[in-house]
């Protein structure tokens, strides 16, 4: 097996041995930052308090919102003059989540981001195609940092304009991608539009992350294109994408722990769940010097992957992104992710690339309506077969969520598609019906 760096080579002692070294100088570090030090004073932690990995526990959770309180230089533990660059989220209201990097920072993240980049296969000679959006979204430059770090030729797309990005893949060759999952599926069915074979394009790899999606997406995106798609996950919080990623072996996606603490918790009490249950993501940057983040709830529901991986690295990994907690909805007493929704939509061959929820409401009882685009090979003229289906879709979705939706079959490319996240639930039921 051939690693990045020796980071990748260590035993689950050294990791814990460096992950304990550097907390504490973490510690000592984050007392510089007034938001930390008036949260470690209200809790009565010292740096004496914290000497082993699981006293970590001591200090307590950091959320978005006291994030959003410290925009925008609250969470500094070094002088402005240190910074050389800010990311921050797309919030559209009030403060949004504001990171600065030094330049030690950003040195360091390109350095996880080309760890990670080199684990799924990526070597100097590809030729790389980031199809992310630049500008204040991190999974910009900060994929496009790792890729150069990597030695590889790295070609800046940014997001949209489809048409250019397919000529840009074939012209220059190139054989690996950074893609949305929903604008992956929408790249190839524009290829299969222009006559070709999305199937003969040069790309033999992509990293596909930014919005939640299932194995039965990823084996799709696969086949439209036959590549390879590895899982990679990241948020503004924790530097951006390169927190976790999946290696060669597609088996749970690698959290770098000598840069970061990883915790799942039971979102509703707070206790510490074992490996294999399902819980909340609660995330801590080591190694970040500008403005660590402590012990931050994510709201990603995912579980630790018990066992080794086969590829022979001893960093744990975690399952690919089940949803967010704060994504749940509750539709007659049951709670729903669309993740369930779309994990049996995507298993199904006569369905399509895109799908819309809409939850709705007459004032007596709340409803739910999957909009599902049908394969254009697919779509029958006789209704009775249609009703067929749309009845075996209905009663796959409630073995699934336990409840019946209401589907409705649509043209392919007929409901909206965006070059960004996709938006896969809408909620007209107005406040009394999201509690």
């Amino acid at each position: 097996m051939e690693y990045y760096d020796i980071a990748e080579t260590w035993s689950r002692d050294q990791i814990a041995g460096e992950q304990a070294k550097r907390l504490r100088a973490l510690i000592q570090r984050a007392m510089r930052s007034p938001f930390y030090a008036r949260r470690f004073a209200e809790a009565g932690i010292t740096p004496d308090s914290i000497k082993t990995v699981d006293d970590i526990r001591k200090i307590p959770f950091t959320c978005k919102d006291d994030l959003r309180q410290c925009y925008p230089y609250a969470l500094a533990c070094v002088d402005r003059s240190e910074f050389v660059r800010m990311h921050c989220s797309s919030g559209t209201t009030g403060s949004p989540v504001a990171i600065c990097y030094t330049q030690k920072d950003l040195e360091t993240w390109a350095g996880l981001m080309a760890r990670g980049m080199h684990a799924v296969g990526f070597r100097k000679n590809d030729v790389f195609q980031n199809m992310s959006g630049y500008g204040l979204f991190t999974g910009g430059l900060g994929i496009h940092y790792g890729a150069e770090r990597l030695g590889m030729m790295t070609i800046p797309a940014g997001a949209g304009n489809t048409r250019r990005q397919i000529k840009l893949l074939k012209d220059f060759q190139v054989t690996g991608i950074h893609i949305l999952p929903s604008y992956a599926m929408h790249v190839a069915e524009q290829v299969r539009a222009m006559g070709e074979d999305p199937r003969k394009l040069p790309v033999k790899r992509a990293l596909v992350g930014a919005e939640p999606y299932t194995e039965e997406t990823r084996r799709r995106i696969e086949e439209m294109l036959d590549i390879k798609v590895y899982n990679n996950f990241g948020m503004s919080e924790m530097n951006g994408p390169g927190v976790g990623i999946e290696c060669e072996a597609q088996s749970g996606m690698h959290i770098w722990e000598d840069s970061y603490i990883l915790e799942i918790i039971d979102p509703d009490t707070e206790e510490l769940l074992p490996d294999g249950e399902v819980g909340e993501l609660v995330l801590t940057n080591l190694t970040r010097e500008g403005m660590p983040v402590i012990r931050y709830r994510t709201h990603d529901m995912t579980k630790i992957i018990p066992g080794d991986c086969p590829c022979g690295r001893k960093h744990r990994r975690i399952d690919r992104i089940l949803g967010r907690s704060d994504d749940m909805f509750i539709l007659k007493g049951v709670n729903i992710y669309p993740m369930q929704i779309e994990q049996v939509l995507m298993s199904m061959p006569e369905v399509g690339q895109n799908y819309l929820i809409r939850l709705e409401s007459d004032g007596s009882r709340d409803t739910m309506r999957v909009m599902v685009e049908m394969c254009n090979a697919n779509f029958a003229d006789d209704i009775r077969q249609l009703k067929t289906l749309q009845e075996r879709i209905a009663h796959r979705l409630f073995d699934e969520i336990l409840v019946t939706p209401i589907v409705e079959l649509v043209h392919a490319n007929s409901l909206p598609v965006s070059e960004g996240k996709a938006k896969r639930v809408v909620d007209l039921r107005g406040e009394n019906g999201k509690a």
